[in-house]
């Protein structure tokens, strides 16, 4: 398990209680490349609750057709926060003015720290274009704390088999770690604040347990399959838990073969003011974004 320390909010070793389950308000296009749902605008206070997390665009399963044409996202900036992309199907490349950039396909994850700026781009890979087929990913922005906010950009391309893995007892399922840790197993990512990513699968009838500091937002997808969460409360494919700070125990069933990426962080106490592509602790800071982006500040990319 993770390492769970006692708070104010109560109750070690207690269920942790629900704040809800929500649904994305439809799909949505972000360019011609990535049909995706984006949960938090379907949840109220997302920023108090979900914090240090943003964003949540989930691209379900969906079959492209082969093309020449690369679709995708072109050249835009981002500052004062990190964007972390998670493949399962299909494969994208991507580039950016600090010289990062790559390919990631099933399995990998691309963690780009925008922090002080960046230019980048994301399209589908031209193999996969020209070959078509499924494809399934999810991105999340992940906030910066005021201390790093202007800090160098950086890239981490985290392959499948960097990945922690923790196979659980009577074939229940696996853990993938893709940032923190759980049962002592480590995930690749470097963070700036404590974050735990984890993606899940279970077999029919398989369990996990998870224990979080009370403190701390956790949340989780559902991608496939249906659930039970502590004993309880029933979830489906394409629903997104929210769990309030009371408890700290999670205990996840499988009703039936389930896909599940869980969310856990540390939440950064100040100020969230975005502005696009822009996460910053101030309206000031915001318009001197702007400024260094018309100004040339954040670098070039074609």
């Amino acid at each position: 398990m993770t390492t769970a320390t006692t708070t104010d909010h109560g109750r070690r070793g207690e269920p942790r209680e629900l704040d809800g389950i929500y649904r994305a308000p439809g799909l949505h296009w972000v360019g011609d490349g990535f049909r995706v749902a984006g949960y938090f605008r379907a949840i109220p206070d997302a920023v108090r609750k979900l914090n240090p997390f943003l964003l949540l665009d989930y691209h379900p399963a969906y079959d492209y057709a082969p093309t020449k044409h690369a679709r995708g996202v072109g050249v835009h900036p981002h500052r004062g926060f990190e964007t972390v992309t998670l493949a399962w199907q299909g494969r994208v490349a991507h580039h950016d003015s600090s010289g990062g950039g790559g390919v990631i396909g099933p399995g990998d994850v691309q963690w780009m720290t925008a922090a002080s700026g960046i230019l980048h781009k994301e399209y589908h890979e031209a193999t996969y274009a020209r070959q078509g087929g499924p494809f399934q990913m999810a991105q999340l922005w992940v906030n910066l704390p005021r201390a790093h906010k202007m800090a160098r950009p950086r890239y981490q391309a985290l392959v499948a088999d960097q990945m922690g893995l923790v196979t659980l007892p009577n074939d229940a399922g696996v853990v993938r770690i893709v940032a923190g840790e759980f049962q002592g197993v480590k995930g690749p990512a470097r963070t700036y604040t404590p974050i735990n990513v984890f993606d899940v699968r279970l077999n029919a009838r398989g369990n996990v347990e998870f224990t979080f500091p009370a403190h701390q937002n956790t949340s989780l997808l559902v991608m496939e399959g249906d659930i039970t969460i502590n004993d309880e409360t029933k979830a489906t494919a394409h629903d997104f838990v929210v769990f309030a700070n009371i408890g700290e125990r999670v205990v996840i069933e499988a009703r039936e073969k389930a896909h599940l990426l869980v969310l856990n962080g540390e939440p950064i106490h100040e100020p969230v003011v975005q502005y696009g592509p822009f996460v910053m602790n101030s309206e000031r800071e915001i318009a001197q974004a702007l400024a260094d982006f018309d100004s040339g500040k954040f670098g070039y990319l074609d």
